[in-house]
């Protein structure tokens, strides 16, 4: 076999490994999302579930993280904006790709923000979790 050849073998068997290694990676996280999602039931998460809930577990303490995902149409909130008089809150409240200012949006009045909803699509994210053991004592 010479040098080029050996070096294609060597790839194709890497390769093969890889793709093994990566349908490994994908079932362990097919399965994980399985058990979060289980859990996600019995702690009773509501779907739009955002913050973070501690859940005491006999031995375990489970720590879950939950976030809303926002999409905004830039165009329509710039409309929204101009309608309501409220351009001039955009800079404090978006980051121009505009992406919500979480800080400044919870603390401005509804009166503000409520019509700016119109250009905001909200979707719930996965919720995160954590798992440690406790520390006997």
């Amino acid at each position: 076999m010479n040098r080029n050849s050996e070096k294609t073998f060597e790839l194709h068997e890497l390769s093969q490994q890889w793709l093994e290694a990566k349908s490994a990676e994908q079932a362990a996280q097919d399965k994980r999302r399985q058990i979060e999602d289980a859990m996600s039931a019995i702690i009773k998460l509501p779907d739009d579930f955002e913050g973070t809930k501690n859940t005491d577990a006999g031995f375990y303490k489970i720590s879950t993280v939950g976030r809303i995902n926002y999409k905004i149409d830039a165009a329509r909130l710039q409309e929204v904006a101009a309608e309501h008089g409220l351009s001039e809150y955009l800079g404090s409240l978006f980051r121009w790709k505009p992406e919500i200012s979480a800080k400044h949006w919870k603390s401005a009045e509804a009166s503000i923000t409520k019509p700016l909803l119109e250009a905001i699509t909200t979707t719930p994210g996965r919720p995160s979790f954590s798992i440690s053991m406790k520390e006997e004592k």
